[in-house]
């Protein structure tokens, strides 16, 4: 009897380690990522930007007139206010790297109506729309002076989707406290 429970435990150990030795370890890692061969960065600062534009114009368009002036409290910017901040922010960086003359913008006063608060933001973007544009890796580390800064375009880019980004926070919780589902948010 023995020697039968001997030979039934080495025939059991001999077909699990023929099992075990059919499953892998560890699943096979997926295969690489093919590299990016052209236009990499540029491409990806241009998709950030169109994402972004995307939800400040929806904002803007989404909100209510009458909620342009709406402050979550009175020592904040109002809605209005900051698009118009979008807008001369951009106005700046893209206007630098376009080579567009500042004072040849107009920013509204924020107690402006929306149509010409909307009209100086797409402006805006209709200016930075050429700057992304025209940005491909092989120019992007052409140097800008900024105010009393120098920065390359991408820097310039990559700053402007940051700032908007940033505002769009802003809006979207302006746009939450008056009861309105922001862009980023919808399904």
């Amino acid at each position: 009897m023995r020697k039968i429970w001997i030979a039934f435990a080495g025939m059991s150990v001999t077909l699990s380690g023929i099992s075990l030795a059919q499953q892998p370890a560890t699943p096979p890692a997926p295969p690489p990522a093919p590299p990016c061969t052209e236009n990499c960065l540029s491409k990806e600062v241009q998709t950030n930007y169109a994402r972004v534009k995307d939800y400040i114009v929806k904002s803007a368009d989404k909100m209510p007139a009458e909620n342009y002036s709406f402050k979550p409290t009175p020592e904040i910017r109002s809605f209005a206010r900051v698009l118009n901040h979008v807008t001369e922010a951009q106005v700046r960086i893209c206007g630098t790297i376009d080579g567009a003359k500042v004072d040849a913008f107009t920013v509204p006063p924020e107690t402006a109506d929306k149509a010409t608060i909307v009209a100086a933001l797409n402006a805006s973007f209709a200016e930075c729309d050429k700057a992304y544009a025209g940005t491909t890796d092989a120019n992007m580390t052409e140097v800008f002076t900024a105010g009393p800064f120098k920065r390359s375009r991408l820097g310039l880019l990559w700053g402007n989707v940051a700032h908007d980004n940033e505002q769009y926070a802003e809006l979207a919780t302006y746009m939450r406290l008056k009861g309105q589902v922001p862009p980023s948010s919808e399904k």
